[in-house]
């Protein structure tokens, strides 16, 4: 459940989003994707801001809402011709009245697959702002899903790149010679017991 009450820095609330504005971005959400299915680059680009920005699951960036328009026109006549977007909003947090972080996924379909590719599943991060014509993405960050487990304290990579910031400190090259203080502390091997 959403709550759409938003703290202020002194302390008070703002009651001004109500659940009309979730339904309202769950709404715009799956508009970016039928507009992607249509191929429809106008409409595509008609759910941001004209000073948008656009990061791309490869870390492109197009900034304003033509450069959108732009590439995905190209996309949607060229590689992604006849492809679908498929996704939904995962949660939306309101950071003001006007203001909201949304988190969703997303994966495109293309025409000659009958289901979902696992390596092209995104995650989305958008921000949406309201204006004079209801909300808009202003900024949206794709990011592919490829979860990487982070090894333990005392797994051999870990204690390999202690052991080797060690070690360019000590020949005086990389980041860790122009720091060696700041690694002092931490390379002594954790206590792990």
């Amino acid at each position: 459940m959403t709550d759409y009450t938003i703290g202020i820095e002194d302390g008070s609330t703002d009651q001004g989003v109500t659940p009309a504005d979730d339904h309202q971005l769950r709404a715009l959400f799956q508009q970016l994707c039928q507009a992607w299915t249509d191929g429809d680059a106008a409409a595509y680009g008609a759910c941001f801001t004209t000073d948008c920005d656009y990061v791309s699951f490869d870390g492109t960036r197009a900034h304003g809402q033509e450069q959108v328009i732009e590439s995905h026109d190209t996309l949607f006549r060229g590689v992604l011709f006849g492809s679908a977007l498929v996704g939904e909003v995962e949660s939306i947090r309101y950071v003001a009245h006007d203001v909201a972080v949304l988190h969703g996924t997303a994966s495109v379909l293309v025409a000659w697959r009958s289901t979902l590719p696992k390596r092209r599943f995104t995650r989305n991060t958008l921000v949406a702002v309201r204006g004079p014509h209801g909300w808009r993405f202003t900024a949206i960050h794709n990011g592919r899903v490829r979860p990487v487990q982070i090894p333990g304290l005392d797994s051999l990579p870990a204690q390999f790149a202690r052991r080797l910031v060690g070690l360019a400190g000590r020949l005086g090259i990389g980041w860790a010679a122009k720091n060696p203080a700041g690694h002092a502390s931490r390379m002594a091997a954790p206590d792990l017991t």
